[in-house]
């Protein structure tokens, strides 16, 4: 990375669009940064405290950092072919104690160019080609070694409904080689991670001695609701066995990528379950695809299903992720829910909401200094701040964008 001159971390954003997504936007507002996190948001009109070094930001906007809940950056690394991509562990249809984690590059160029795009935090999910994929994790966009990056690990158990699974099994001819035998797949692992969890119950009680299972472990902290199921599905019919298997199991359930999920919102909202939906912008290469339409973000909206934007990177390049979120507004979506959609709403999906996702006193410092409306194709990020760092400037004179080193 091409480095530059840090501002300093007790720091007044001055004059600025503020928009916290949580509140009211402050048409010229100031952000006030110390130790990290945010400590006052205000009208410029009024005083800051003395000693801190201020930033004028006069016909700019200040927004929390993007967030995309359903990537595989690092892990299906750019330009890198099979040498960069460990996105799935393809030999057993059960990969539940398999970490994102372990495989993740913070050196992927796509870190760089999330940041430029305004995305600071992602999570990196496995792929799609078992019913079980394993564990992601929460990483922010910055850093130089991975453990330093994490928010949340795990964050959530991957699974895949649907084509994928059914297509690489079924290639193999083992099981499974149908909907019908993923379904099975899933709910026959489920129920060796209840009886596992029945062992060890008893083994606290003083009754015998349980060796330890990493694949059950795993799935034991999915139904005891550390973490949440994130299944991929794209049919609504596959959708519907998610909710099923969620109901038997009763486990919190996320639905990835959603292509078809307002044709069952109505269930969806009733349950409260979120649907990630993406990527918007791409062509509709198998058959769940074929009701793909940026119309969908809107639809379920407007049916009270909570949502977030995803790229599914590098389906869609991580720094269209806000582009994504503009067409969709285009066809329908409201604003305010777009911001969301890429902000707070995937915050909470990944229960990092408490620190990150909305410009509140008392959250981490992620945020970004924007040269107008984000959902306008023509602005860009000019400044991002990670914890309170100042970790990238836009360069006019140059053109490009300019980082600190981690």
């Amino acid at each position: 990375m091409t480095t530059m001159e840090e501002l300093p971390r007790a720091l007044a954003i001055r004059n600025a669009r503020v928009v916290p997504i949580t509140g009211d936007v402050i048409e010229n507002g100031t952000v006030v940064i110390s130790e990290g996190v945010i400590e006052q948001i205000l009208d410029s009109s009024k005083e800051i405290p003395k000693g801190y070094h201020e930033l004028d930001a006069s016909g700019k906007w200040i927004l929390p950092g993007f967030i995309d809940a359903h990537t595989h950056v690092g892990i299906h690394e750019e330009a890198n072919g099979w040498a960069g991509n460990d996105t799935n562990e393809m030999t057993d249809p059960n990969t539940a104690h398999v970490r994102a984690i372990d495989a993740v590059n913070p050196s992927d160029i796509a870190f760089r160019e999330a940041i430029e795009g305004g995305v600071l935090i992602v999570n990196v999910n496995p792929g799609s080609g078992n019913p079980i994929g394993g564990q992601a994790v929460t990483l922010r966009c910055f850093g130089s070694v991975i453990d330093e990056m994490v928010m949340k690990s795990p964050s959530g158990m991957k699974s895949a409904l649907g084509e994928n699974p059914k297509r690489v099994y079924g290639d193999k001819k083992q099981m499974p080689s149908t909907r019908l035998g993923t379904a099975a797949v899933i709910r026959s692992a489920l129920v060796q991670a209840q009886n596992y969890m029945k062992k060890l119950d008893n083994q606290a009680d003083g009754e015998g001695f349980v060796e330890r299972d990493l694949k059950l472990e795993a799935l034991a902290k999915v139904l005891s609701r550390e973490i949440p199921w994130r299944q991929h599905s794209h049919r609504a019919d596959d959708i519907m066995t998610a909710l099923r298997i969620a109901e038997e199991f009763g486990y919190d359930l996320v639905i990835d990528h959603g292509t078809e999920a307002h044709l069952v919102a109505d269930r969806l909202a009733a349950k409260d379950i979120p649907v990630i939906i993406g990527p918007l912008f791409t062509a509709r290469s198998k058959v769940e695809l074929l009701n793909r339409s940026l119309k969908n973000p809107a639809r379920l909206v407007e049916k009270g299903v909570r949502i977030s934007i995803t790229t599914d990177h590098p389906v869609v390049p991580i720094h269209f992720l806000i582009y994504q979120a503009a067409l969709a507004v285009k066809e329908g979506l409201d604003q305010e829910t777009a911001l969301a959609s890429v902000t707070i709403n995937p915050a909470r999906i990944l229960g990092i909401d408490d620190r990150v996702g909305s410009l509140e006193v008392g959250k981490d410092a992620d945020l970004c200094v924007w040269s107008g409306n984000p959902l306008d194709f023509m602005s860009r990020v000019e400044l991002a701040f990670s914890k309170g760092r100042h970790i990238y400037s836009y360069d006019y004179q140059t053109s490009q964008g300019v980082f600190v080193e981690p």
